[in-house]
């Protein structure tokens, strides 16, 4: 089956202008250069110019490939300036690309920026049929879905009120409202829904899944990794305006954060005299690198003892946060004395403990001789990397909460609720 989306060798180059160290230049200055570079070219036609120091090129986006299929609902993610905003208007045909293609196959509906897609003259009721119409729907397909866009935008009072008048989150409602009720094929939104209100997000969210599992496409971009973890099958990381990676979207998180969080040589020893890391495994999660919040898995690290040694060599796990901070340690109890040989250290995560986002684990094995003596035999930082995800579903205690829950932890405890008589 054909992509509906297919980018080839996608450019875009923008041209920055540096202030001269010139303060101030004369009519009559301009004048003269620009007499000068003519009679210059009159004189030398084959000669090349020479580059303007106050002029520079800059590609926000450079050799970008990538095919969508129907139906993928998929998470755009980079860092600020990574070229995530450009890329959607040149999908949505807001700007044209400097080089390359892109073949676009259905109609597109796009919600970038407050502001973009009204005329801010029109009342909201106009800019529903109007966007319709941009749409190449008729008029009687827009009445026969128009009810059902004001009620989901909650702003029945002020359909009859020019859209300039209108709060932030008011545009944003009746934005996301006409986009993505007008039943265009591909539906590509940006961070502009953090503009609403969490109960309006919600909405959005449950949308935008309805819209992806009716075999229509939806492109998403964010910087809130679990809300793209739980809408998104697929995710492209840009970085430095080229395209990082492509594949299953916790991977797509995985692969930001390792470029946030790249260890440094230091951090990494894998052997010493004594004792030596082998392997590592995460068991029980799943092949993309992501396991449910209402599941446990294990951690397992091979490691192998070169040599009798007169202490305990304890096996710890450090896990860290998406930012890298600290979560916790693990170290494993009850280790005596063991002859050289290889083995295994399994360490079970319990279900309900890690709240929703990408982790790190840092595998490391410490030689103990007595209370004040010790030495690390190895450590790496960032042997393995998950991504928790919270699927909302019944076993969820969130209550139709849809935004981010504070914390690195999220464990499930016992409550008691009684009345008081």
């Amino acid at each position: 089956m054909p992509p509906i989306i297919s980018v080839q060798n996608l450019g875009k180059k923008y041209v920055l202008g540096h202030q001269s160290q010139e303060r101030y230049t004369a009519l009559r200055d301009v004048m003269t250069n620009g007499v000068k570079r003519f009679a210059h070219k009159l004189r030398h036609p084959l000669a090349t110019s020479k580059s303007d120091p106050t002029r520079e090129d800059f590609w926000a986006l450079k050799d970008i490939n990538f095919d969508i299929q129907q139906g993928d609902r998929v998470g755009i993610i980079g860092r600020n300036g990574a070229g995530k905003s450009t890329l959607l208007k040149i999908l949505s045909r807001i700007t044209e690309p400097t080089v390359g293609q892109i073949k676009i196959s259905g109609r597109v509906a796009s919600l970038l920026e407050v502001g973009t897609g009204f005329h801010p003259e029109l009342t909201g009721r106009e800019n529903i049929f109007l966007n319709g119409a941009i749409l190449g729907m008729s008029k009687a397909e827009i009445k026969k879905r128009f009810d059902e866009i004001v009620a989901f935008a909650e702003v029945e009072k002020f359909l009859d009120t020019p859209v300039k008048r209108y709060s932030s989150g008011m545009y944003v409602r009746l934005a996301f409202a006409v986009a993505a009720h007008l039943e265009p094929e591909i539906l590509i939104v940006d961070e502009v829904l953090a503009v609403g209100d969490a109960q309006f997000q919600k909405k959005c969210l449950g949308k935008m899944e309805e819209v992806g599992k009716q075999g229509r496409t939806v492109l998403f971009v964010s910087h809130n990794m679990a809300m793209i973890s739980n809408l998104c099958q697929k995710g492209i990381v840009l970085d430095g305006g080229r395209l990082a990676f492509q594949g299953h979207i916790s991977e797509a998180v995985m692969k930001y954060y390792q470029g946030a969080n790249a260890p440094d040589e230091a951090s990494r020893r894998f052997e010493s005299d004594t004792a030596a890391l082998l392997g590592s495994q995460l068991i029980g999660v799943g092949d993309a690198l992501d396991v449910t919040i209402h599941d446990e898995f294990v951690v397992r690290m091979k490691y192998r003892i070169k040599q009798s040694i007169d202490g305990k060599c304890v096996p710890n796990f450090h896990f860290f946060s998406a930012d890298g901070n600290y979560v916790f340690v693990a170290g494993a109890e009850g280790v005596l004395a063991m002859p050289p040989g290889d083995y295994f250290a399994d360490c079970t995560i319990p279900a309900n403990l890690l709240n929703e986002g990408a982790y790190f684990v840092g595998l490391g094995l410490t030689t103990y001789y007595d209370a004040a003596r010790f030495d690390v035999e190895f450590f790496d930082r960032n042997a393995l990397t998950f991504n928790v995800i919270d699927p909302m579903d019944e076993r969820s205690n969130r209550y139709g909460y849809a935004g981010p829950v504070p914390g690195v932890v999220r464990p499930k405890l016992t409550w008691n609720i009684s009345k008081d008589i």
